[in-house]
């Protein structure tokens, strides 16, 4: 895309040689400016082909195929591609947990990534909009918090915090804990029996206790009312490791290691697959940047156009 562009500033040169200058110098040094492009991580993604959406940025506007809005790329509310984005052509992402978003009440649909792991990732990724969430408590020794404080862990260390929240109830052994609320009296119905194999020394085994991670979708100054729901009390918080956002839409004020919401998502699971699956990354979960990169590419490039860069 940025190749084409180039391509299409040097043919304007004839007509506004100036215009024209200032653009194919400004994609070049996205290009090869280390701290804009050359070090930016969307660079290297394996993704799938984008060009369902080249062609639905140049049709336009589309309609939703449940609610009829007229979106673009996919409807943010009905969690669905537009007309002109046939669901076939979008890449689907099996992650390793489930997911679930926390959306505060006052984030502006249309300007939220959530959607985009519900779309691409629509078996694991569950959203919610605050105050309506579930009750975690009963849960909570398979469950973690992705947010920063004083009280989080990294990612590495998730296996080991979650077995002592597992030990902190009246259950005898890890077994007992798997499937039983805690500091509450055991309930009757059977349990799900673990495959013997499992334990045997596996480094992914190690990591299989935390079935779900949940995200808050909201900016910085949002979260403090949903951080102090009580029922997200007593969950395990995780930070992540600091990496630079490449959202547009940077909150003001706020550091560049704030990140969007999908990339928190991305980041994690890179982080998860690494140091508690112990497998190497090759790629697995960069479809989740599906549309967030390729929204990105587009804006910067107007941004560019445009004289603002």
């Amino acid at each position: 895309q940025l190749t084409m562009s180039l391509k299409s500033s040097t043919i304007l040169n004839e007509e506004n040689a100036q215009g024209a200058k200032r653009n194919t110098e400004c994609l070049e040094s996205l290009l090869q400016t280390p701290s804009s492009f050359q070090d930016n991580p969307l660079q290297q993604l394996q993704l799938a082909s984008q060009e369902v959406l080249e062609k639905a940025k140049k049709s336009g506007r589309s309609k939703c195929p449940r609610c009829n809005s007229s979106r673009m790329f996919y409807c943010y509310t009905c969690f669905v591609p537009v007309e002109t984005v046939p669901t076939k052509e979008i890449p689907t992402v099996k992650l390793p947990l489930k997911i679930d978003i926390i959306k505060h009440p006052n984030e502006t649909d249309g300007k939220s990534t959530a959607v985009h792991a519900k779309l691409l990732a629509p078996d694991d990724v569950t959203i919610y909009k605050y105050p309506c969430i579930p009750e975690y408590e009963e849960k909570r020794h398979e469950i973690a918090l992705i947010f920063p404080g004083p009280n989080s862990v990294s990612v590495k260390d998730i296996p080991f915090h979650l077995q002592k929240y597992t030990k902190k109830g009246i259950c005898a052994s890890d077994d007992d804990c798997s499937r039983e609320p805690l500091l509450k009296q055991a309930k009757t119905e059977p349990e799900e029996e673990k495959n013997p194999n499992e334990g045997i020394s596996s480094s992914r085994s190690e990591g299989t206790s935390l079935k779900k991670i949940i995200f808050i979708d909201s900016t910085w100054n949002q979260t403090n009312k949903i951080i102090t729901d009580e029922r997200l009390q007593g969950l395990l918080q995780i930070e992540l490791k600091t990496r630079k956002t490449c959202f547009w839409r940077h909150q003001k004020g706020k550091p560049d290691t704030y990140l969007s919401t999908i990339e928190a998502i991305y980041y994690f699971l890179v982080d998860y697959h690494q140091e508690i699956l112990k497998e190497s990354y090759k790629g697995q979960y960069d479809n989740l940047l599906f549309f967030f990169s390729f929204m990105y590419t587009l804006i910067k490039d107007a941004k560019c156009c445009a004289g603002k860069e």
